[in-house]
């Protein structure tokens, strides 16, 4: 195997994270319109965070006129640092990109979207969330984890 390079890995990571993460936006626009209507009012698990954050930092929440914009940030943020973990790991374990990434794009919901956002109380339990609910989900990041890996070829080349 040749010797690992973090900081490249890193670099086509992010960089591929943000393209990965408007992958996923696409996807999502597109499939969100198959949804039921149910729960479609509600502010997405990535507004709520930013207002997290705002409230934290500035004692308020986001203000209106910027909610949709702070969510967007929070969104592709994540997808960085989501990429940038990825194209370091694919460094020393190239193992990681299984399924030209599709598992780690499927960890990420796992993670993400069963665990951190309910744990964090941006979105309701699995167990109250419905089922198509959840294929949304794990079909959002399986597109997110194919571009992350294609574009961290890319730029990086195979392990």
């Amino acid at each position: 195997m040749a010797k690992p390079r973090p900081f490249l890995g890193l670099l086509a990571g992010v960089a591929a994270g943000l393209v990965a993460s408007a992958a996923m936006a696409a996807f999502q626009h597109q499939a969100g319109k198959l949804l039921p209507e149910d729960g479609k009012d509600e502010d997405p698990a990535t507004v709520k965070a930013a207002d997290k954050a705002s409230e934290a930092i500035l004692d308020a929440p986001v203000p209106e006129e910027y909610r949709e914009q702070a969510g967007l940030a929070v969104h592709y943020i994540t997808g960085a640092v989501l990429g940038g973990i990825y194209g370091v790991i694919t460094e020393y374990k190239p193992e990681a990109s299984a399924g030209f990434g599709g598992a780690y794009g499927i960890a990420t919901s796992a993670l993400l979207d069963e665990g951190v956002v309910p744990a964090a109380g941006l979105a309701p339990g699995p167990d109250d969330t419905p089922l198509v609910q959840h294929a949304y989900g794990a079909a959002s990041h399986l597109v997110y984890g194919i571009v992350l890996e294609g574009v961290r070829w890319l730029i990086a080349g195979k392990r």
